[in-house]
């Protein structure tokens, strides 16, 4: 199956990356994981506007560089940094041929992010996966999200409440 992807350069997209077999091994390595982002950003310049990490997958939101469309080698970077050091899970042939170590499902989900309203929406749904997945009740008390950020900037009110016109 031939996947197509839609590459814009400066772009806002919302991505879904998940561990193989959804192992839930990303909070138990979170610093690595920020590791791999640091090296990521450091090569690779991109902002990340909302983030939630959970044991067995992350969402998030970036918005790349006008100059920039290439978010699929940001992912590849992010993958390996990670993986490298971690034992190998269980691979198949195709995987080892490629040098995969079955830590990542092979392909990730993407959303180009249209207008406002889509970023909104994706925001929200960023900060309140964990509540969602009965981690938390509320999305200020998980702590590997950018909920806490979200408030700062202004884009919710204390109170968790959204605030109109919030993206900046």
């Amino acid at each position: 199956m031939e996947y197509r992807r839609f590459y814009q350069s400066g772009a806002r997209y919302f991505f879904t990356v998940v561990t193989e077999n959804r192992k839930p091994i990303l909070i138990d390595h979170i610093e690595r994981l920020r590791a791999a982002f640091r090296l990521c950003l450091s090569r690779y310049p991109f902002e990340i506007e909302a983030i939630a990490v959970l044991p067995d997958h992350l969402h998030t939101l970036w918005k790349l560089p006008d100059d920039d469309a290439d978010f699929s080698i940001r992912w590849m970077v992010i993958k390996r940094k990670f993986s490298s050091g971690l034992p190998s899970g269980v691979v198949s042939v195709s995987k080892a041929k490629k040098r995969e170590k079955g830590i990542w499902q092979r392909r990730f989900w993407e959303h180009y992010i249209r207008d406002e309203e889509d970023w909104r929406r994706y925001v929200d749904y960023i900060h309140f996966n964990p509540v969602k997945h009965g981690y938390v009740s509320e999305p200020q008390d998980w702590p590997y999200s950018s909920y806490h950020q979200a408030i700062r900037k202004g884009w919710y009110a204390t109170d968790g409440s959204q605030k109109q016109d919030s993206k900046t």
